[in-house]
C-alpha cells in the first residue's frame, strides 16, 4: 500500500497562493481598476437603447437622436473592448507568473523531500503533480482569466446598474438567487470529491505506467507483460470512470443554470409590467433592464462554468501546495527533526566524556518498511573517522536498509543516527542526466573548474573515458546524446564523489553490475573515491570486503559479526564460510586495495 504525498486544504492553498503573489499585487490592483472601467462601458449600449425607445415612444426621437445613440454605443464598445483586452493581458501575465513561481517552489521542495517519503507515495504521484496538475492549471487559464476579469466585473457592474435603474428591477432578481444558490451548493458539495478522486486516479495511472517502463527488463524477463498490461488498463479505466462522473455532474449543473435564466427573465417581465402599469417606470427603462439581464446570460454561465473548471484547478492546486508545504524533516534525528540538535548535543557530550571520536554512530536503530518484519532490529554501530567498513550478508539481510538509514534516506522508527553533514551515496542504479559530461560531473560541485574535473577523472582511473567521447567534456550524454555503458556511468558517479569531497561516502553495491573485465577498473575507481574519507561499502564481491579495514556481517536486520577480514576468517564463523565459498569460485585476480 502506498501513502500519497500530502494534499493541502482550501484555506491553506489560497493563503499560499496569495503569499506567492507578492511582487505582482500592484498589477493585480490595475487589473481590478481596468476591469471595472471596461465593464462600466458595457452599460452604455443597453442604456442608450432604452433612451432611444423612450424618445420614440414620446415622439421626440429623430435622426440626431439616433446618431447620438449610435455614436455613444460605438465609442463605448471600442473603449470596453480595449479595456477588456488590456485587463486580460495583464491578468494572464500575472496568472502565469504566479503559476511559474509555484512550480519552481514545487520542484525545489520535491528535490528536498526525504527519499523514503517519495518511495512510499510512489514516484507516479510526484510526476503527476509536477506534470498533470500543473498542466491542468495552465490549460484552465483561457477560461479562468476572462471569468475573473471582464466577466466577473461585468456581472457586478451590471447588477449595480439594474438596481440604480430602479430598485424593483434589482429586487426582481431575488427570485433567481435561490436557484443559483441551491445549484452552487449542490455542485460544491458534489464536484470537489469527484475531481479529487479523478486526480488521484490519474496519479495511480502514472505510477503504473512508470513502474512498467522502469521495470521493463524485469517485466520481459519474467513474462509479466500481460499482468502489467492489466494493471495499467485497470488504472486507466478508473480514470475514465471518474471522468465520466465528472462530466455527468457538469451537465446536471448546466441544466439547473438554464432554469435560473428562465426564472430571471420572467421576473424582469413581471416587474416591468407592474412598474409601467403603475406609472412608476417607462418602457425604455424596462427595455434597458431586460437587455441588461440578457447581457448577464453569457457572463453568469461563463462564471459558473469556470466554477466547474475552478474545482478541478483547486484540486490540482491543493496537490501542488501539499508538496510545497510538506515538511522536509519529519521529526527524526536522522532527518534533522526537532530533537536532532538535542541528540547531537548529547552525542557530543558522550564523545567528549569518553574521548572517542565517531564519524557514524547508531544507537538502537530500528526500521521497518511496513508493520511486518523489521529490516533493522536494534542496531548499535560506531565507525571512526577515516575508517573503511564493508557490510556483507545474504539478500534481505538489511545491508541496503542500513546504508539508507545511515545516509538519512530513511529515518529510523526508533533509536538515533549520527552522521557527517556532508554525506554522499552511490548505488548500483546510477542515472546519467541529459546534458554534457561536464554538467553531469559538476552536479556534485557546481563551481569546479575543468582542471578539477579532469583530476577527479584521473583519480578514479576514468580519464580514458574522455578519449572515447568525441567532444570530451562537452559531449552530450543521456537522452538525445551518447549512451554510456553501466560501467561508464558508474565511473562518472565515482568521479562525482571525488568532486563533492564528502566526509562520508556510502557505496551501495556501486560496482555490482560490472562485468569481470570491468570489475578491477571499478574497484580501483571506488578505492580512489573513498581515499581519505570515511567509507561504507555494501559489498557485492567479498574481495571488496577484504580490502576494507572492518567487515560487518548482517542477518535478519542485525549485525551478527564485526571485525577485520583476517580476524573473521580465522574465527570460523559465518563470514569465514562465505569467504571460503567465495574463494573457491573467484577468479585468480585477488583483491587489491
Amino acid at each position: 500500500m502506498t501513502h500519497g504525498l500530502p494534499v493541502s486544504e482550501g484555506r491553506q492553498t489560497w493563503r499560499e497562493v496569495w503569499r506567492t503573489s507578492r511582487g505582482h499585487r500592484l498589477r493585480l490592483l490595475l487589473v481590478v481598476v481596468l476591469g471595472i472601467a471596461s465593464a462600466a462601458a458595457g452599460l452604455v449600449a443597453p442604456a442608450a437603447i432604452g433612451y432611444l425607445v423612450d424618445r420614440v415612444h414620446d415622439g421626440t426621437g429623430d435622426l440626431s437622436t439616433l446618431l447620438r445613440v449610435v455614436a455613444a454605443m460605438i465609442a463605448a464598445a471600442i473603449a470596453g473592448a480595449a479595456g477588456s483586452a488590456l485587463t486580460t493581458v495583464l491578468a494572464a501575465r500575472t496568472y502565469h507568473a504566479i503559476l511559474a513561481r509555484l512550480r519552481e517552489r514545487l520542484v525545489e521542495r520535491a528535490m528536498a523531500l526525504p527519499q523514503h517519503t517519495i518511495e512510499r507515495a510512489g514516484t507516479g504521484d510526484l510526476v503527476s503533480r509536477t506534470s498533470d496538475d500543473v498542466a491542468q492549471i495552465a490549460d484552465a487559464a483561457p477560461s479562468i482569466i476572462p471569468a475573473f476579469t471582464t466577466t466577473g466585473f461585468t456581472i457586478a457592474v451590471t447588477l449595480a446598474g439594474m438596481t440604480a435603474l430602479d430598485p424593483w428591477f434589482g429586487l426582481a432578481l431575488i427570485a433567481v438567487l435561490p436557484v443559483y444558490g441551491v445549484t452552487m451548493r449542490w455542485y460544491l458539495r458534489t464536484a470537489p470529491r469527484i475531481y479529487q478522486a479523478e486526480r488521484a486516479a490519474m496519479s495511480d495511472r502514472a505510477q503504473q505506467l512508470l513502474e512498467s517502463q522502469r521495470g521493463y527488463d524485469t517485466v520481459v524477463g519474467f513474462g509479466l507483460g500481460r499482468r502489467r498490461h492489466e494493471r495499467v488498463l485497470e488504472a486507466s479505466w478508473q480514470v475514465v470512470r471518474y471522468s465520466l462522473r465528472a462530466r455527468t455532474v457538469q451537465n446536471m449543473f448546466f441544466g439547473r443554470l438554464n432554469l435560473a435564466e428562465y426564472l430571471g427573465m420572467a421576473a424582469i417581465l413581471l416587474a416591468g409590467f407592474w412598474l409601467i402599469d403603475a406609472g412608476l417606470s417607462t418602457v425604455g427603462a424596462a427595455t434597458t433592464a431586460m437587455l441588461l439581464f440578457l447581457r448577464l446570460f453569457g457572463p453568469i454561465n461563463h462564471l459558473l462554468f469556470v466554477v466547474d473548471v475552478l474545482q478541478s484547478v483547486a484540486a490540482s492546486l491543493n496537490r501542488m501546495i501539499g508538496v510545497i508545504l510538506a515538511p522536509v524533516a519529519e521529526g527524526s534525528p536522522a532527518m534533522g527533526g526537532p530533537d536532532a540538535d538535542e541528540n547531537e548535543r548529547d552525542a557530543t557530550a558522550r564523545r567528549d566524556a569518553s574521548g572517542e571520536r565517531a564519524a557514524v554512530r547508531l544507537r538502537g536503530a530500528v526500521f521497518g518498511y511496513d508493520e511486518g518484519r523489521r529490516a533493522l532490529d536494534g542496531v548499535d554501530l560506531t565507525i571512526e573517522p577515516g575508517r573503511r567498513v564493508a557490510v556483507v550478508g545474504a539478500s534481505g539481510a538489511g545491508k541496503t536498509t542500513l546504508a539508507a538509514v545511515i545516509a538519512g534516506i530513511h529515518p529510523p522508527d526508533a533509536g538515533t543516527v549520527e552522521r557527517p553533514e556532508r554525506t554522499a551515496v552511490i548505488s548500483q542504479e546510477v542515472h546519467v542526466f541529459a546534458g554534457t559530461l561536464r554538467e553531469n560531473l559538476t552536479l556534485a560541485a557546481p563551481g569546479a573548474e575543468d582542471s578539477e574535473i579532469e583530476a577527479a577523472l584521473e583519480a578514479t582511473g576514468s580519464s580514458g573515458l574522455l578519449a572515447l567521447l568525441p567532444a570530451g567534456l562537452d559531449t552530450r550524454l543521456g537522452s538525445g546524446g551518447r549512451e554510456l555503458t553501466a560501467a561508464q556511468a558508474q565511473q562518472i558517479a565515482l568521479a562525482r564523489v571525488v568532486l563533492a569531497d564528502p566526509e562520508l561516502a556510502i557505496l551501495d553495491e556501486a560496482t555490482a553490475e560490472s562485468g569481470s573485465a570491468e570489475a578491477g577498473l571499478l574497484d580501483r575507481a571506488a578505492d580512489a573515491a573513498l581515499a581519505g574519507r570515511t567509507g561504507i561499502v555494501i559489498a557485492h564481491r567479498l574481495s571488496q570486503a577484504a580490502a576494507c579495514d572492518r567487515v560487518l556481517v548482517m542477518a535478519e536486520g542485525r549485525i551478527i559479526e564485526d571485525g577485520a577480514h583476517d580476524e573473521l576468517v580465522a574465527s570460523g564463523g559465518v563470514y569465514a564460510r562465505l569467504w571460503e565459498a567465495w574463494a573457491a569460485t573467484a577468479e585468480p585476480a585477488g583483491p587489491g586495495r
